[in-house]
Protein backbone atom coordinates (compact mmCIF):
# COMPACT_ATOMS: atom_id res chain seq x y z
CA UNK A 1 0.00 0.00 0.00
CA UNK A 2 2.86 2.38 0.88
CA UNK A 3 4.47 1.69 -2.49
CA UNK A 4 1.20 2.44 -4.29
CA UNK A 5 0.73 5.69 -2.36
CA UNK A 6 4.32 6.70 -3.04
CA UNK A 7 3.89 6.05 -6.75
CA UNK A 8 0.65 8.02 -6.70
CA UNK A 9 2.44 10.94 -5.06
CA UNK A 10 5.10 10.87 -7.75
CA UNK A 11 2.37 11.19 -10.37
CA UNK A 12 1.34 14.54 -9.00
CA UNK A 13 4.78 15.81 -9.89
CA UNK A 14 4.84 14.25 -13.37
CA UNK A 15 5.85 16.77 -16.01
CA UNK A 16 2.97 18.10 -18.08
CA UNK A 17 4.82 17.27 -21.27
CA UNK A 18 5.08 13.63 -20.27
CA UNK A 19 1.38 13.45 -19.57
CA UNK A 20 0.56 15.10 -22.86
CA UNK A 21 2.57 12.62 -24.84
CA UNK A 22 1.71 9.61 -22.75
CA UNK A 23 5.40 9.06 -21.89
CA UNK A 24 7.18 5.86 -22.80
CA UNK A 25 4.99 2.77 -22.78
CA UNK A 26 6.06 0.36 -20.01
CA UNK A 27 6.95 -3.19 -20.98
CA UNK A 28 3.75 -4.87 -19.80
CA UNK A 29 3.72 -8.65 -19.54
CA UNK A 30 1.16 -10.24 -21.89
CA UNK A 31 -0.36 -12.04 -18.89
CA UNK A 32 -1.81 -8.69 -17.79
CA UNK A 33 -4.16 -8.76 -20.75
CA UNK A 34 -6.22 -11.00 -18.43
CA UNK A 35 -8.11 -8.15 -16.62
CA UNK A 36 -9.26 -6.79 -19.97
CA UNK A 37 -10.29 -10.24 -21.20
CA UNK A 38 -12.10 -11.04 -17.95
CA UNK A 39 -13.97 -7.72 -18.05
CA UNK A 40 -15.17 -8.52 -21.56
CA UNK A 41 -16.18 -11.99 -20.36
CA UNK A 42 -18.23 -10.43 -17.55
CA UNK A 43 -19.96 -8.09 -20.01
CA UNK A 44 -20.83 -11.13 -22.12
CA UNK A 45 -21.82 -13.60 -19.41
CA UNK A 46 -23.34 -11.64 -16.50
CA UNK A 47 -26.43 -10.45 -18.44
CA UNK A 48 -27.23 -14.18 -18.86
CA UNK A 49 -26.06 -15.50 -15.47
CA UNK A 50 -27.22 -12.64 -13.22
CA UNK A 51 -29.56 -10.57 -15.33
CA UNK A 52 -31.42 -8.67 -12.59
CA UNK A 53 -28.22 -7.82 -10.72
CA UNK A 54 -26.46 -6.75 -13.92
CA UNK A 55 -29.33 -4.45 -14.95
CA UNK A 56 -28.24 -1.91 -12.32
CA UNK A 57 -25.54 0.51 -13.43
CA UNK A 58 -24.09 0.31 -9.92
CA UNK A 59 -23.39 -3.38 -10.55
CA UNK A 60 -21.68 -2.59 -13.85
CA UNK A 61 -19.62 0.09 -12.10
CA UNK A 62 -18.57 -2.40 -9.42
CA UNK A 63 -17.32 -4.94 -11.97
CA UNK A 64 -15.67 -2.35 -14.20
CA UNK A 65 -14.02 -0.62 -11.26
CA UNK A 66 -12.78 -3.93 -9.81
CA UNK A 67 -10.78 -4.86 -12.91
CA UNK A 68 -9.60 -1.25 -13.40
CA UNK A 69 -8.35 -1.21 -9.78
CA UNK A 70 -6.49 -4.51 -10.13
CA UNK A 71 -4.75 -3.38 -13.30
CA UNK A 72 -3.99 0.09 -11.91
CA UNK A 73 -2.40 -1.43 -8.82
CA UNK A 74 -0.21 -3.61 -11.04
CA UNK A 75 0.87 -0.60 -13.13
CA UNK A 76 1.77 1.45 -10.06
CA UNK A 77 3.54 -1.38 -8.27
CA UNK A 78 5.45 -2.63 -11.31
CA UNK A 79 6.34 0.64 -13.04
CA UNK A 80 5.88 3.43 -10.51
CA UNK A 81 5.65 6.85 -12.10
CA UNK A 82 5.86 5.49 -15.66
CA UNK A 83 2.92 3.19 -15.01
CA UNK A 84 0.94 5.96 -13.38
CA UNK A 85 1.66 8.26 -16.28
CA UNK A 86 0.25 5.67 -18.67
CA UNK A 87 -2.88 5.41 -16.52
CA UNK A 88 -3.34 9.17 -16.40
CA UNK A 89 -2.79 9.42 -20.13
CA UNK A 90 -5.48 6.79 -20.74
CA UNK A 91 -7.91 8.66 -18.50
CA UNK A 92 -7.18 12.26 -19.45
CA UNK A 93 -6.29 11.98 -23.13
CA UNK A 94 -8.39 9.00 -24.23
CA UNK A 95 -11.29 8.25 -21.88
CA UNK A 96 -12.15 11.86 -20.96
CA UNK A 97 -12.44 13.19 -24.56
CA UNK A 98 -14.31 10.01 -25.51
CA UNK A 99 -16.94 10.25 -22.79
CA UNK A 100 -17.31 14.04 -23.00
CA UNK A 101 -18.01 13.81 -26.73
CA UNK A 102 -20.47 10.93 -26.32
CA UNK A 103 -22.23 12.73 -23.46
CA UNK A 104 -22.48 15.94 -25.46
CA UNK A 105 -24.01 14.21 -28.47
CA UNK A 106 -26.30 12.12 -26.24
CA UNK A 107 -27.65 15.05 -24.23
CA UNK A 108 -27.99 17.48 -27.13
CA UNK A 109 -29.67 15.00 -29.45
CA UNK A 110 -31.94 13.95 -26.56
CA UNK A 111 -33.47 17.42 -26.79
CA UNK A 112 -34.48 16.96 -30.43
CA UNK A 113 -37.91 15.38 -30.69
CA UNK A 114 -39.17 14.30 -34.09
CA UNK A 115 -42.91 14.36 -33.45
CA UNK A 116 -45.27 12.22 -35.44
CA UNK A 117 -43.87 9.10 -37.02
CA UNK A 118 -43.18 7.43 -40.31
CA UNK A 119 -44.96 4.21 -41.15
CA UNK A 120 -43.14 1.19 -39.77
CA UNK A 121 -42.87 -0.50 -43.15
CA UNK A 122 -39.75 -2.12 -44.59
CA UNK A 123 -39.43 0.74 -47.07
CA UNK A 124 -39.66 3.42 -44.37
CA UNK A 125 -37.22 1.55 -42.15
CA UNK A 126 -34.75 1.34 -45.03
CA UNK A 127 -35.17 5.10 -45.51
CA UNK A 128 -34.15 5.58 -41.86
CA UNK A 129 -30.95 3.63 -42.55
CA UNK A 130 -30.18 5.62 -45.70
CA UNK A 131 -30.61 8.93 -43.86
CA UNK A 132 -28.60 7.59 -40.92
CA UNK A 133 -25.73 6.42 -43.13
CA UNK A 134 -25.38 9.94 -44.54
CA UNK A 135 -25.83 11.71 -41.20
CA UNK A 136 -23.25 9.43 -39.55
CA UNK A 137 -20.48 10.97 -41.66
CA UNK A 138 -21.75 14.51 -41.09
CA UNK A 139 -22.47 14.64 -37.34
CA UNK A 140 -20.80 11.41 -36.25
CA UNK A 141 -22.10 7.93 -35.61
CA UNK A 142 -23.10 8.85 -32.06
CA UNK A 143 -24.99 12.00 -33.09
CA UNK A 144 -26.83 10.27 -35.92
CA UNK A 145 -27.68 7.29 -33.70
CA UNK A 146 -29.11 9.43 -30.92
CA UNK A 147 -31.17 11.59 -33.30
CA UNK A 148 -32.72 8.67 -35.22
CA UNK A 149 -33.06 5.66 -32.90
CA UNK A 150 -36.08 6.94 -30.98
CA UNK A 151 -38.09 7.91 -34.11
CA UNK A 152 -37.29 4.48 -35.60
CA UNK A 153 -38.55 2.71 -32.49
CA UNK A 154 -41.64 4.91 -32.38
CA UNK A 155 -42.44 4.22 -36.04
CA UNK A 156 -42.36 0.48 -35.31
CA UNK A 157 -44.07 0.49 -31.91
CA UNK A 158 -46.98 -1.58 -33.28
CA UNK A 159 -44.65 -4.40 -34.31
CA UNK A 160 -43.53 -7.22 -32.03
CA UNK A 161 -40.48 -8.38 -33.98
CA UNK A 162 -38.08 -5.45 -34.16
CA UNK A 163 -34.77 -6.67 -32.75
CA UNK A 164 -33.48 -6.95 -36.32
CA UNK A 165 -34.26 -3.27 -36.90
CA UNK A 166 -32.03 -2.21 -34.01
CA UNK A 167 -29.28 -4.61 -35.08
CA UNK A 168 -29.17 -3.25 -38.63
CA UNK A 169 -29.38 0.28 -37.21
CA UNK A 170 -26.22 -0.42 -35.16
CA UNK A 171 -24.53 -1.92 -38.22
CA UNK A 172 -25.22 1.05 -40.49
CA UNK A 173 -25.87 4.22 -38.47
CA UNK A 174 -23.72 3.50 -35.40
CA UNK A 175 -20.74 2.21 -37.38
CA UNK A 176 -20.40 1.72 -41.14
CA UNK A 177 -22.03 5.01 -42.10
CA UNK A 178 -19.29 7.05 -40.45
CA UNK A 179 -16.54 6.32 -42.97
CA UNK A 180 -16.60 9.41 -45.20
CA UNK A 181 -15.27 12.20 -42.98
CA UNK A 182 -13.08 12.57 -39.86
CA UNK A 183 -16.25 13.72 -38.07
CA UNK A 184 -17.85 10.33 -38.66
CA UNK A 185 -15.89 8.06 -36.32
CA UNK A 186 -13.16 8.60 -33.68
CA UNK A 187 -10.38 6.65 -35.48
CA UNK A 188 -10.73 8.85 -38.55
CA UNK A 189 -10.65 11.95 -36.38
CA UNK A 190 -7.41 10.75 -34.76
CA UNK A 191 -6.01 10.17 -38.23
CA UNK A 192 -6.96 13.76 -39.08
CA UNK A 193 -5.10 14.99 -36.00
CA UNK A 194 -2.05 12.98 -37.09
CA UNK A 195 -1.89 14.61 -40.51
CA UNK A 196 -4.44 12.90 -42.77
CA UNK A 197 -6.07 15.65 -44.90
CA UNK A 198 -9.71 16.34 -43.99
CA UNK A 199 -11.02 15.47 -47.45
CA UNK A 200 -8.84 12.33 -47.82
CA UNK A 201 -11.55 10.01 -46.47
CA UNK A 202 -14.02 11.09 -49.16
CA UNK A 203 -12.22 8.72 -51.53
CA UNK A 204 -13.61 5.86 -49.43
CA UNK A 205 -17.06 6.39 -50.96
CA UNK A 206 -16.82 3.11 -52.90
CA UNK A 207 -16.26 1.06 -49.76
CA UNK A 208 -18.89 3.12 -47.91
CA UNK A 209 -21.48 2.64 -50.66
CA UNK A 210 -20.78 -1.08 -51.05
CA UNK A 211 -21.07 -1.99 -47.37
CA UNK A 212 -23.94 0.32 -46.44
CA UNK A 213 -25.83 -0.34 -49.66
CA UNK A 214 -25.69 -4.11 -49.22
CA UNK A 215 -26.59 -3.87 -45.53
CA UNK A 216 -29.63 -1.73 -46.28
CA UNK A 217 -30.77 -4.13 -49.01
CA UNK A 218 -30.27 -7.17 -46.77
CA UNK A 219 -32.00 -5.35 -43.92
CA UNK A 220 -34.99 -4.64 -46.14
CA UNK A 221 -35.28 -8.31 -47.13
CA UNK A 222 -35.05 -9.43 -43.48
CA UNK A 223 -37.60 -6.79 -42.46
CA UNK A 224 -40.07 -7.91 -45.12
CA UNK A 225 -39.68 -11.51 -43.97
CA UNK A 226 -40.21 -10.54 -40.31
CA UNK A 227 -43.32 -8.50 -41.11
CA UNK A 228 -44.79 -11.32 -43.22
CA UNK A 229 -44.09 -13.80 -40.43
CA UNK A 230 -45.74 -11.50 -37.90
CA UNK A 231 -48.77 -11.17 -40.21
CA UNK A 232 -49.25 -14.94 -40.04
CA UNK A 233 -48.68 -15.29 -36.30
CA UNK A 234 -50.75 -12.39 -34.97
CA UNK A 235 -54.43 -11.68 -35.31
CA UNK A 236 -55.51 -8.77 -37.49
CA UNK A 237 -53.55 -6.97 -40.16
CA UNK A 238 -50.10 -5.98 -38.96
CA UNK A 239 -49.43 -4.19 -42.25
CA UNK A 240 -52.44 -1.98 -41.67
CA UNK A 241 -51.18 -1.16 -38.17
CA UNK A 242 -47.66 -0.23 -39.25
CA UNK A 243 -48.97 1.92 -42.11
CA UNK A 244 -50.57 4.25 -39.55
CA UNK A 245 -48.45 7.33 -39.10
CA UNK A 246 -48.69 10.96 -38.02
CA UNK A 247 -47.41 14.14 -39.70
CA UNK A 248 -43.73 14.73 -39.00
CA UNK A 249 -42.32 17.77 -37.28
CA UNK A 250 -39.28 18.76 -35.21
CA UNK A 251 -39.44 20.16 -31.69
CA UNK A 252 -36.26 21.42 -30.02
CA UNK A 253 -34.76 22.31 -33.38
CA UNK A 254 -32.42 24.84 -31.73
CA UNK A 255 -30.35 21.87 -30.53
CA UNK A 256 -29.13 21.40 -34.10
CA UNK A 257 -27.13 24.60 -33.56
CA UNK A 258 -25.51 23.04 -30.51
CA UNK A 259 -24.72 19.92 -32.55
CA UNK A 260 -23.14 22.21 -35.13
CA UNK A 261 -21.14 23.78 -32.32
CA UNK A 262 -19.76 20.36 -31.34
CA UNK A 263 -18.73 19.77 -34.95
CA UNK A 264 -17.01 23.18 -35.06
CA UNK A 265 -15.13 22.43 -31.84
CA UNK A 266 -13.84 19.16 -33.30
CA UNK A 267 -12.85 20.91 -36.52
CA UNK A 268 -11.30 23.81 -34.65
CA UNK A 269 -9.00 21.63 -32.60
CA UNK A 270 -8.10 19.45 -35.57
CA UNK A 271 -7.33 22.40 -37.83
CA UNK A 272 -5.57 24.32 -35.06
CA UNK A 273 -7.78 27.39 -35.27
CA UNK A 274 -6.15 30.04 -33.11
CA UNK A 275 -3.03 27.93 -32.68
CA UNK A 276 -2.52 24.79 -30.63
CA UNK A 277 -5.31 24.38 -28.08
CA UNK A 278 -4.35 23.92 -24.42
CA UNK A 279 -5.24 20.64 -22.77
CA UNK A 280 -8.89 20.49 -21.77
CA UNK A 281 -10.09 23.34 -23.97
CA UNK A 282 -12.02 21.02 -26.30
CA UNK A 283 -13.73 19.30 -23.37
CA UNK A 284 -14.59 22.62 -21.67
CA UNK A 285 -16.22 23.96 -24.84
CA UNK A 286 -18.16 20.72 -25.38
CA UNK A 287 -19.33 20.73 -21.77
CA UNK A 288 -20.49 24.35 -22.10
CA UNK A 289 -22.48 23.50 -25.24
CA UNK A 290 -23.96 20.46 -23.49
CA UNK A 291 -25.09 22.46 -20.47
CA UNK A 292 -26.49 25.22 -22.67
CA UNK A 293 -28.48 22.67 -24.68
CA UNK A 294 -29.76 20.92 -21.57
CA UNK A 295 -30.98 24.07 -19.80
CA UNK A 296 -32.50 25.68 -22.90
CA UNK A 297 -34.58 22.62 -23.77
CA UNK A 298 -38.01 22.19 -22.23
CA UNK A 299 -38.43 19.21 -19.91
CA UNK A 300 -41.48 18.16 -21.91
CA UNK A 301 -39.31 17.53 -24.98
CA UNK A 302 -36.96 15.19 -23.13
CA UNK A 303 -39.92 13.49 -21.50
CA UNK A 304 -41.45 12.89 -24.94
CA UNK A 305 -38.15 11.27 -25.95
CA UNK A 306 -38.21 9.13 -22.78
CA UNK A 307 -34.80 10.68 -22.11
CA UNK A 308 -32.84 9.45 -19.09
CA UNK A 309 -29.15 9.48 -18.26
CA UNK A 310 -29.09 5.72 -17.70
CA UNK A 311 -27.69 4.78 -21.17
CA UNK A 312 -24.78 7.23 -21.02
CA UNK A 313 -24.02 6.23 -17.42
CA UNK A 314 -23.87 2.59 -18.54
CA UNK A 315 -21.42 3.51 -21.30
CA UNK A 316 -19.35 5.66 -18.93
CA UNK A 317 -18.90 3.03 -16.22
CA UNK A 318 -18.18 0.13 -18.57
CA UNK A 319 -15.78 2.03 -20.81
CA UNK A 320 -13.94 3.36 -17.76
CA UNK A 321 -12.78 -0.16 -17.03
CA UNK A 322 -12.27 -0.94 -20.70
CA UNK A 323 -10.03 2.11 -21.30
CA UNK A 324 -7.91 1.33 -18.23
CA UNK A 325 -7.47 -2.41 -18.80
CA UNK A 326 -7.00 -2.17 -22.56
CA UNK A 327 -3.68 -0.41 -21.94
CA UNK A 328 -2.21 -3.91 -21.71
CA UNK A 329 -3.29 -5.37 -25.09
CA UNK A 330 -2.60 -2.09 -26.88
CA UNK A 331 0.88 -1.77 -25.35
CA UNK A 332 1.75 -5.39 -26.13
CA UNK A 333 0.53 -4.87 -29.69
CA UNK A 334 2.50 -1.64 -30.02
CA UNK A 335 5.71 -3.33 -28.83
CA UNK A 336 5.29 -6.51 -30.85
CA UNK A 337 3.18 -5.25 -33.74
CA UNK A 338 5.98 -5.54 -36.28
CA UNK A 339 6.36 -9.20 -35.39
CA UNK A 340 2.91 -9.84 -36.85
CA UNK A 341 4.43 -9.57 -40.31
CA UNK A 342 1.67 -7.36 -41.74
CA UNK A 343 2.50 -6.17 -45.25
CA UNK A 344 -0.59 -6.30 -47.47
CA UNK A 345 -3.74 -4.13 -47.24
CA UNK A 346 -6.03 -7.12 -46.63
CA UNK A 347 -3.92 -8.12 -43.63
CA UNK A 348 -4.19 -4.63 -42.14
CA UNK A 349 -7.94 -4.60 -42.86
CA UNK A 350 -8.59 -7.78 -40.90
CA UNK A 351 -6.03 -7.15 -38.13
CA UNK A 352 -7.30 -3.63 -37.42
CA UNK A 353 -10.90 -4.80 -37.77
CA UNK A 354 -10.58 -7.84 -35.52
CA UNK A 355 -9.07 -5.85 -32.67
CA UNK A 356 -11.49 -2.95 -33.21
CA UNK A 357 -14.29 -5.41 -32.52
CA UNK A 358 -13.12 -5.81 -28.92
CA UNK A 359 -10.79 -2.88 -28.26
CA UNK A 360 -11.68 0.75 -28.77
CA UNK A 361 -11.26 1.32 -32.49
CA UNK A 362 -9.53 4.71 -32.13
CA UNK A 363 -6.29 3.60 -30.40
CA UNK A 364 -6.37 0.38 -32.46
CA UNK A 365 -6.36 2.49 -35.62
CA UNK A 366 -3.38 4.50 -34.36
CA UNK A 367 -1.49 1.37 -33.33
CA UNK A 368 -1.71 -0.19 -36.79
CA UNK A 369 -1.13 3.15 -38.51
CA UNK A 370 2.05 3.58 -36.43
CA UNK A 371 3.12 0.02 -37.27
CA UNK A 372 2.62 0.69 -41.00
CA UNK A 373 4.44 4.03 -40.79
CA UNK A 374 7.36 2.45 -38.95
CA UNK A 375 7.68 -0.21 -41.64
CA UNK A 376 8.36 2.61 -44.11
CA UNK A 377 10.82 4.40 -41.85
CA UNK A 378 8.43 7.16 -40.75
CA UNK A 379 8.89 8.13 -37.10
CA UNK A 380 5.77 8.53 -34.95
CA UNK A 381 7.56 11.25 -32.97
CA UNK A 382 6.37 13.64 -35.66
CA UNK A 383 2.94 14.91 -34.56
CA UNK A 384 1.72 14.75 -38.20
CA UNK A 385 3.42 11.46 -39.02
CA UNK A 386 0.52 10.15 -41.11
CA UNK A 387 0.92 13.07 -43.53
CA UNK A 388 4.58 12.09 -43.89
CA UNK A 389 3.58 8.42 -44.23
CA UNK A 390 1.18 9.18 -47.12
CA UNK A 391 3.73 11.43 -48.80
CA UNK A 392 6.61 8.95 -48.40
CA UNK A 393 4.78 5.72 -49.16
CA UNK A 394 2.71 6.94 -52.11
CA UNK A 395 0.02 4.59 -53.43
CA UNK A 396 1.10 1.70 -51.21
CA UNK A 397 0.79 3.80 -48.05
CA UNK A 398 -2.63 5.07 -49.17
CA UNK A 399 -3.88 1.52 -49.79
CA UNK A 400 -2.73 0.40 -46.34
CA UNK A 401 -4.26 3.39 -44.57
CA UNK A 402 -7.54 2.87 -46.46
CA UNK A 403 -7.57 -0.75 -45.28
CA UNK A 404 -6.86 0.26 -41.66
CA UNK A 405 -9.58 2.95 -41.80
CA UNK A 406 -12.19 0.58 -43.22
CA UNK A 407 -11.31 -2.20 -40.80
CA UNK A 408 -11.48 0.06 -37.75
CA UNK A 409 -14.79 1.70 -38.75
CA UNK A 410 -16.64 -1.27 -40.25
CA UNK A 411 -15.71 -3.92 -37.72
CA UNK A 412 -16.61 -1.77 -34.75
CA UNK A 413 -20.07 -3.17 -35.54
CA UNK A 414 -19.03 -6.75 -34.72
CA UNK A 415 -19.72 -6.46 -30.96
CA UNK A 416 -21.57 -4.20 -28.55
CA UNK A 417 -18.25 -2.79 -27.30
CA UNK A 418 -16.72 -2.18 -30.73
CA UNK A 419 -17.96 1.42 -30.79
CA UNK A 420 -19.48 3.66 -28.13
CA UNK A 421 -22.90 4.21 -29.81
CA UNK A 422 -23.54 0.45 -29.96
CA UNK A 423 -24.13 0.19 -26.22
CA UNK A 424 -26.13 3.43 -26.14
CA UNK A 425 -28.50 2.26 -28.89
CA UNK A 426 -28.90 -1.11 -27.15
CA UNK A 427 -29.74 0.61 -23.85
CA UNK A 428 -32.28 2.97 -25.44
CA UNK A 429 -33.92 0.09 -27.29
CA UNK A 430 -34.22 -1.88 -24.05
CA UNK A 431 -35.69 1.16 -22.30
CA UNK A 432 -38.34 1.14 -25.03
CA UNK A 433 -39.24 -2.49 -24.45
CA UNK A 434 -37.10 -4.17 -27.12
CA UNK A 435 -35.47 -7.32 -25.73
CA UNK A 436 -32.04 -7.06 -27.29
CA UNK A 437 -29.79 -10.09 -27.78
CA UNK A 438 -27.02 -10.90 -25.31
CA UNK A 439 -23.38 -10.13 -26.08
CA UNK A 440 -22.96 -13.47 -27.85
CA UNK A 441 -26.45 -13.29 -29.33
CA UNK A 442 -25.55 -10.02 -31.01
CA UNK A 443 -22.32 -11.58 -32.28
CA UNK A 444 -24.37 -14.34 -33.89
CA UNK A 445 -26.05 -11.61 -35.97
CA UNK A 446 -22.77 -9.85 -36.77
CA UNK A 447 -20.83 -13.02 -37.60
CA UNK A 448 -23.63 -14.33 -39.80
CA UNK A 449 -24.22 -11.08 -41.70
CA UNK A 450 -21.12 -8.90 -41.44
CA UNK A 451 -18.24 -11.35 -41.77
CA UNK A 452 -19.33 -12.68 -45.21
CA UNK A 453 -19.80 -9.06 -46.30
CA UNK A 454 -16.30 -8.16 -45.10
CA UNK A 455 -14.87 -11.13 -47.02
CA UNK A 456 -16.53 -9.70 -50.14
CA UNK A 457 -15.09 -6.26 -49.37
CA UNK A 458 -11.65 -7.86 -49.02
CA UNK A 459 -11.89 -9.53 -52.42
CA UNK A 460 -13.15 -6.37 -54.14
CA UNK A 461 -10.95 -3.71 -52.57
CA UNK A 462 -7.98 -5.16 -50.69
CA UNK A 463 -6.88 -8.37 -52.38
Amino acid sequence: MIKILSAAALLLCAPAAALASGGHSPDISPIWIAPFALLLLCIAVLPLAANHWWERNSSKALVSGFFALIFSAYMLLAFGQAGGTSLLHALLHEYLPFIVLLTALFVISGGIYIKGSLAGTPLSNSAFLVIGAVLASLIGTTGASMVLIRPLLRANRAREKKVHLVVFFIFVVSNCGGLLTPLGDPPLFLGFLKGVPFSWTLQLWKEWLTVNGLLIIIGNVVDQYMLSREEKERKGSQLEAVLMHEPLGIVGWHNFFFLGGIVLVILGKGQGWGGEWPFGMQEILMTALTLAAYFTTKKEIRAANSFTFAPIIEVAVLFFGIFITMIAPLTVLNVHGKELGLTDPWQFFWAAGALSSFLDNAPTYLTFAATAAGSMGVSVENQKYLAEFLATGGAQAAEILIAISCGAVFMGANTYIGNGPNFMVKAIAEENGVKMPSFFGYMAWSCGLLLPLFVLVTLIFFW
